[in-house]
């Protein structure tokens, strides 16, 4: 029985999505929910990156586009866009991204850590790097994709 609590254990599920031509991914249990990219009220006087805010349920929710804070090249959100809505240290964002792709069951093992090549502050945002049969997904780490400074600005 042990064992068996070993390998769920050893295994992570992925929601998969791609910002422009790179496809990324963010533990399922950190995803609340997936939606179609409503319509935002933009803000004055954010961050490049913060497209405005929506209403989910009667909440102001705030909505970071992934591919200006990463500063890559997206396909410049369209009709198929969504945004992945995530808990980040007890509050609610919305990260925008081109698609959402599928759901993966990779096993720990599978997972390498960021190449050396991928230091400084990009190389903070990534968990690992897992490796699917003829591609790569770039895992990331959410709870360092914006520092307590950012979020509290949200």
């Amino acid at each position: 029985m042990s064992e068996k609590n070993e390998n769920v254990l050893s295994s992570l599920q992925i929601v998969c999505f791609k910002i422009g031509t790179e496809e990324y991914g963010i533990d399922i249990l950190k995803v609340q929910e997936i939606l179609k990219l409503p319509n935002i009220t933009k803000l004055p006087k954010t961050e490049p990156y913060i497209m405005g805010v929506i209403d989910l349920r009667g909440r102001v929710i705030p909505i970071a586009d992934l591919s200006i804070k990463f500063g890559i090249e997206s396909g410049n959100l369209k009709g198929n866009s969504r945004a992945v809505v995530v808990d980040i240290g007890g509050k609610q964002v919305g990260l925008a991204i081109d698609s959402v792709s599928h759901v993966i069951k990779v096993k720990s093992e599978d997972i390498e850590p960021p190449p050396p090549i991928v230091k400084g502050i990009s190389g903070k945002y990534i968990i690992g790097i897992a490796k699917m049969e003829n591609s790569f997904v770039v895992i990331l780490d959410i709870n360092k994709i914006f520092t307590t400074q950012e979020l509290t600005s949200m």
